[in-house]
Order: structure tokens, then sequence, then C-alpha cells
């Protein structure tokens, strides 16, 4: 018998390495069935082991301590895995608006409950969609057996869309701090992120100021404003007070406005193409971004003003459809049908997008579309299309500029690779105001804008055709 361990030892100083694979390969398999992973307390012990397996090339006298060590390590190491808590008894509940702005943190509060019968020490990690920043982004768990702790956290969109939350995660520490285990524990729920609507505050503001030329926006004076007379209504809250007419109020002894035919409802449709077009990045955002904050801008303005506003979104396929209406409930509906619009990789297919229009909307509207033409198959397209609009409806199409092209245009050099890129981008500059001109002739409002100064000019688009009574 003792010849046979002598033996034995023998094979192990032959194959010192062995000693350190036996002490690894249960640590592999925990890893991948229990997602518990040694801690560097773990790691470092297993230096010990290690050292004494070299040691074991020089003499067989080491073999009884090699496997001495690591036999008390494996204890140690198994008793300490024992002992540590897994996910049974454990839930996470979250609560959270439904409803943020992009850019503006929100709160979120995190419950973690333990019905175990172990404490939790380690950490927890709340899930983070992509675009989103957190503050913190972890938070220290010790939590008791048979309680609850909360968490409150800053959640920071940096997108809009639709965002979901659907794990907690949890790194839990064993009592020796030699094992760590990853639980994931589900916990699903909704944020929608809708575009920043700062901007709307403050043109309600600059309104009532009489400011509004601190943001470009100029006042249109409407012909006819006080002389065509319509009929007596009832007062309300957002009517002018100067348009009360005292002596039919005092007769009926309720507040009665005068109503002219600048008051009347006109159409306004906006049509946000979502393709490949508008997939251009500035400052952050997409050339749809900008169109659709734009949008929301002039939306805010024409239903102030008792217009009718609806949106068609489309790219290769037709996305939404809000038909024109009026009335303040008519901003959520543009708002719901637009935050989720995204520019895809398709080509815009406009024919079936205007013959939609055409389906839906029979009534004179100002049809305003936002696009980019980097081609000429693709310029021929929105000039036709919007050209067909003439007559029936009042077209707006608008042109968004890429700041590359100007800046190359703008800034040429002496060297002979800049210097010919700039004569590159002056003649597209040439051939989009070519295609403007083209537009303009076949009766088509156009205008061609960077994308992040596009709101104030398309406002006061608005405001002049207004004004000048072309719808």
């Amino acid at each position: 018998m003792p010849n046979s361990t002598t033996e034995a030892i023998g094979h192990l100083a032959n194959y010192p390495w062995l000693l350190l694979a036996v002490v690894l390969l249960p640590l592999v398999i925990v890893a991948l069935v229990r997602k518990t992973y040694p801690s560097r307390l773990w790691i470092g012990l297993l230096i010990i082991p290690a050292a004494l397996s070299l040691a074991v090339t020089l003499t067989d006298a080491w073999a009884y301590a090699v496997i001495a060590v690591d036999a008390v390590i494996l204890l140690v190491g198994l008793v300490d895995y024992l002992m540590l808590p897994g996910s049974r008894g454990l839930t996470a509940e979250r609560q959270l608006v439904r409803t943020a702005s992009i850019g503006a943190p929100t709160s979120v509060d995190l419950t973690v409950i333990n019905r175990g019968s172990r404490s939790l020490r380690g950490s927890v990690r709340d899930d983070l969609p992509e675009g989103f920043l957190s503050s913190p982004e972890q938070h220290p768990l010790l939590l008791p057996s048979r309680s609850q702790l909360t968490f409150r956290r800053r959640l920071t969109p940096l997108r809009r869309g639709v965002a979901e939350l659907t794990t907690v995660y949890l790194e839990v520490v064993s009592g020796l701090r030699l094992w760590r285990r990853h639980i994931e524990l589900p916990c699903e729920s909704k944020l929608n992120v809708y575009p920043d609507m700062k901007q709307l505050s403050d043109y309600a503001l600059l309104a009532r100021q009489d400011r509004l030329s601190l943001i470009g926006v100029r006042q249109s004076r409407r012909i006819g404003q006080d002389n065509d007379f319509e009929r007596l209504r009832d007062y309300s809250r957002d009517d002018n007070y100067r348009h009360i007419d005292w002596r039919t109020t005092a007769r009926r002894n309720k507040l009665t406005v005068r109503q002219f035919q600048t008051d009347q409802s006109q159409r306004v449709i906006f049509m946000l193409d979502c393709g490949r077009m508008m997939t251009n990045e500035h400052d952050g955002m997409t050339l749809l971004d900008h169109a659709l904050n734009s949008f929301l801008m002039m939306a805010h303005v024409a239903l102030a003003r008792g217009d009718a506003v609806g949106m068609l979104c489309f790219s290769d396929r037709i996305h939404a459809y809000i038909p024109p209406r009026t009335g303040k409930a008519q901003m959520n509906r543009l708002l719901q049908a637009g935050f989720n619009q995204f520019p895809q990789l398709f080509e815009s297919r406009f024919d079936k997008a205007f013959l939609y229009l055409s389906n839906h909307c029979k009534q004179r509207s100002l049809v305003v579309m936002a696009t980019n033409v980097i081609d000429e198959v693709n310029a021929g397209q929105v000039t036709d299309y919007l050209s067909n609009l003439v007559g029936k409806h009042l077209p707006l199409g608008i042109l968004l500029r890429d700041h590359q092209l100007f800046d190359a245009a703008d800034h040429p050099s002496s060297d002979p690779q800049r210097l010919y890129r700039a004569a590159a981008a002056a003649e597209i500059l040439c051939w989009r105001n070519q295609v403007i001109q083209d537009m303009k002739h076949s009766g088509v409002l156009a205008m061609d804008l960077f994308p992040e100064q596009m709101t104030a000019p398309l406002v006061n688009q608005y405001l002049e055709i207004k004004a000048k009574h072309l719808l």
C-alpha cells in the first residue's frame, strides 16, 4: 500500500500541472452552469498550490504538501460555495413614469425583495437601454433575509422611442468572499421617450410676452383680420379678449366673441420621410429628428390658430397616418405617431405615400414634406410628386442641407485634393439650386435649410401663407 501511494505521488510529480487542473475544473463547471465565478481572493489562493506544484518538479517531498493544501482550499471553497445565496425567493419591482422627454432626467425606483433565509451582499444594477445614461450605474447591496430594499436612480434618455427595461442584475458575494454569483431577475417595464417639448413651452411664453423675434419668428400682418366678420360665438379661454362683443355679452349675460374669416380652420399635413435619405446626422441627431422637432413646433403654432393638423409617416411603406383635426388633443396624437419613428435604410416610396395621401385627404391642404436629395433620380421623384399636388393642395418642399458639403464648397484650398473636393461640392450645390428653382417654377413652395435652423423659417413660412390666404 505505501508503495502504491509512493508511485501515485511519483506520477503526480511527473505532471505537476495536473494538480492545478484538478482545482480549476470544478470552477469552470460552476461558472458555466450556475453563473458563479471565483473572486480575486479565490484566484489569489490558487497561487499557493501553483507555486507548490512547481516545487514538486524539484523534489517528490513537496507532493504531500500540494495535496494537503489543495484539499484544504477545495474544502473551504466548497463550504463557502454552499453558503452562497441563490435566486430562489428573490424578486424585483420597478416604478417609473410611463413617458419622458429626450435629455430630461427621470427618477426610477427599484425594489429588491428577499423572501429567502439568507442575507444578500454585493451590488445591484438595473437594466440600461441603449442610448440612456444612468446615475448611479449600480448600487451597493446589503439585504437581510425576509426584507426588501428600494434604490433610486436618475435615468436620462438620449434618444426618443419606446425603451424596454426587462432585467435586474444582481451580483452577490459569498460569506468568505471567495465566490461571486450573477443573478438575473425578470422585471419588464416600458418607457415612452418623446422629443424635447421645451421649445413649445418657450414659444408659448414668448408669444404671451410678444417677444417671438428672439427665436426668429416674424409676426406677419394678417390681411383683413378685423374686417371679415363671420359670426358671434361663445367665449373660450384661448380667445383674444379684444374680440369680446360687450353689447351682446350684456344682452345674453354670457361672454360672447366676434369670429372673423381668418379664424376659419385650414388643414396642414406633414409628410415625414423615414427613408434612407434622412439617416444623416448632425449634432448627434438624424435629419429625421430635426424634421420631427420642427414639424411639432409648426403643429403647435397651427393648432393654436385653430387649424387642423395631420401627419403621414412613410418609408418603403406607410408607417402611420393621423387625419387632420383641430384641438389640443391632436398634439398628443401627433406625438404618439411620430415619437417612435426612426430612419430606415430603405428607399422611400414616394408613389405609395402620395397615393395614400390622395385617397385619404380630399380637401385642400398645406402639404409639408422635408427630405434630402443626393441624385437626379431622387430629386426627380420629389419634384414630380410635389408638382402633381399643385392645384388640389398647396405643397411645401423642404430640402435639408449637408454641412460637410457646404463647408467643402465654402473653404477651398491650394491643396489639389481639397481643391477638387471644393469644386465637386460647388457643382452639387449648383445642381441643388436648380432643383429648388424647378420646384418653384412648377408652383411648389420650396425651401433649402440647414436641419438645426429649420424651425423658425418653417413657422415664418406658415404664418406668411396664413397672412396671404394662399390656402
